[in-house]
Formats: C-alpha cells, sequence, structure tokens
C-alpha cells in the first residue's frame, strides 16, 4: 500500500518528458495509480482514507456512490443517504454526464426504504419509471409498491407508458404478460415502425404471440426480415429468410393470404436485386422451406457469449 502511496505522490511532482507517448505522462500515471488506492481503499472498507484521496484528486459521482455504498455497510444509512444525493447533484452537473446517476438512484431509494420512507421511495421510483418507462424500470417499481395496490398500480404503469418508444414499450407489455395489449400496439403500428425495432424485442414477441395473436405475429417476423434486407446485411440473409417463412406460417394460420402476398410484391420491388436473397425467398412462396439456420437473435446471443 505505502509503495503505491509513495508513486502516487511521485507523480503529483515529476516533470513531463518531451516525446513521451499518450497514456504515459506524469498526470496519466498520477490517475492510475489513484484509482488503484481507490480499488484497495474500497476492499478495505476504509471510508477516511477514500475520502481523503477524493479531496486530493476531485470529487467524482462514482465516488459518491462508493462512500455510500461502504457506509450504508456500517449501518450509517443517513450519512450514505446524504452522499449519494450529492452524488446525483455532480451527476446532473456533469458535463459528459454519467450513467453512475441511475446506481445512486437505485441506492437511494434502498435507503429510503431502510430509514422508514417507504413512500419517498416509491415516489423516486415512480418518478424514474415515468421518465424512462421500460421493463427494467418496472421491475424497479414494482418493489416498493405494497403488494395490496399492485394491481392499481400497474395499470397506472402500463398507462403511463403509453407513448414511449417501441422498443420499450413491446418488451414492457411482453414482460408484463399483456399481450392484447401488445397485440394492438403492433396493429397501429406501422411496418416501418415496427423494421426499426431490434430483433432482441421483437422476436421474443413473435414467437410469444404466434399461437394467440397470429396476424400480429406475421408482422413482426415480417419486420424482422424486412430489417436485416433493409440493411443489406447480406450474412444474415438466412435468418431474414426464415423469418419470412415464419411469417407466411401465421398469415395463413391467420387466414390473410392477401397479406402476405403484398409483403412479398413489395420485397420483390425493392430487392430484385439482391440475388443473394430473392430466390430464397421465391422458394418460400412457392411453398419450400430454405435450410433451418439459427434466428438472429440466437446467432448474437451466440457471438456475444463467445466474447465473454
Amino acid at each position: 500500500m505505502k509503495q503505491i502511496r509513495d508513486r502516487f505522490d511521485a507523480a503529483a511532482t515529476a516533470k513531463p518528458v518531451p516525446g513521451e507517448s499518450f497514456g504515459r505522462t506524469p498526470d496519466s500515471a498520477r490517475r492510475r495509480w489513484a484509482e488503484t488506492l481507490r480499488t484497495l481503499y474500497l476492499r478495505r472498507k476504509n471510508v477516511a482514507a477514500y475520502l481523503a484521496l477524493t479531496e486530493e484528486t476531485g470529487l467524482t459521482p462514482e465516488d459518491c456512490h462508493v462512500l455510500a455504498t461502504m457506509l450504508a455497510g456500517r449501518r450509517k444509512a443517513e450519512d450514505a443517504l446524504s452522499w449519494v444525493e450529492r452524488g446525483v447533484e455532480l451527476a446532473k452537473n456533469a458535463s459528459d454526464g454519467s450513467m453512475t446517476i441511475y446506481d445512486l438512484a437505485a441506492l437511494k431509494r434502498a435507503l429510503l426504504t431502510k430509514l422508514g420512507r417507504g413512500n419517498e421511495a416509491l415516489d423516486a421510483a415512480w418518478a424514474e419509471y415515468r421518465e424512462h418507462p421500460s421493463k427494467y424500470s418496472y421491475d424497479d417499481l414494482m418493489k416498493y409498491v405494497p403488494k395490496a395496490e399492485r394491481a392499481a398500480w400497474h395499470e397506472k404503469a402500463i398507462e403511463a407508458a403509453t407513448g414511449s418508444d417501441l422498443h420499450s414499450l413491446i418488451e414492457l407489455l411482453l414482460e408484463t404478460k399483456e399481450l392484447e395489449r401488445l397485440a394492438e400496439i403492433v396493429r397501429r403500428s406501422t411496418d416501418e415502425a415496427l423494421a426499426g425495432v431490434t430483433h432482441f424485442a421483437t422476436e421474443p414477441a413473435a414467437k410469444t404471440l404466434e399461437k394467440t395473436h397470429p396476424d400480429v405475429a406475421a408482422r413482426l417476423w415480417c419486420a424482422q426480415g424486412m430489417r436485416v434486407v433493409n440493411a443489406k446485411k447480406s450474412k444474415y440473409y438466412d435468418s431474414a429468410l426464415s423469418n419470412f417463412e415464419r411469417a407466411r406460417c401465421c398469415f395463413e394460420k391467420a387466414g390473410l393470404v392477401a397479406d402476405w402476398q403484398r409483403i412479398v410484391e413489395k420485397v420483390r420491388s425493392e430487392h430484385h436485386r439482391k440475388t443473394r436473397f430473392m430466390p430464397g425467398l421465391e422458394a418460400i412462396v412457392a411453398g419450400s422451406s430454405p435450410t433451418e439456420k439459427p434466428s438472429f437473435l440466437e446467432r448474437a446471443k451466440t457471438r456475444w457469449g463467445a466474447r465473454q
């Protein structure tokens, strides 16, 4: 610990070396040693040493979150809450913004609950939800809702989400099993709007709605296929063809063959030059099934897992 502290102090008085490469200047070295000290102080739960270090380097929203967390662990909820509030103010005034503000907000709600101020925690969660309606903020909101009031708050939350971005709304309605509302939202949305939503939202929704609302599932499958084709992502054409094949099945199940034909004509008109894609689509139209490949979402998950 002493050696690290000595290197941190030495960096403060070191002079820049002419021609020194980026990332190896005294300032960068001092920041690097400061981060090492922060990590060590946090592991040792040394509040005093951590706070003293921030006085030398400048206090950040992240520091406030760390200090609040350490104090909360010592059952000093009031002190922890004051650091949270200080961190929130710093994050709000930061020119480049700070993702830590979400961690601070979550910690604030937990501390308010600990202090017996559950109503304030609920108010804070509701304000956060209204600003950013999503399945995540919904889950967080419901943590603070009394059990007897959950049905009423659920309705209130779903109503408040109306008008939010389509991606978040689809995920929220699917997560809360509001399938009728989800179906209605999709029916009211344009093909272009649905194609603008990522597969991470539309694919789970399409799979869930295939049995109960095949007409809606068909549009979601088409939207995924069109998203790939419009973006000219040729390496995902197999997935797009699988999407269109499932769309055809859903249209037929819903008795909407004319709607399927409309989609086919649209693709033919706009993408007839895509010779790596069109033969596969024509095979689907003719009733053949292209070799089944993993969906776009499944392939994305596989790639992400490999990277992790």
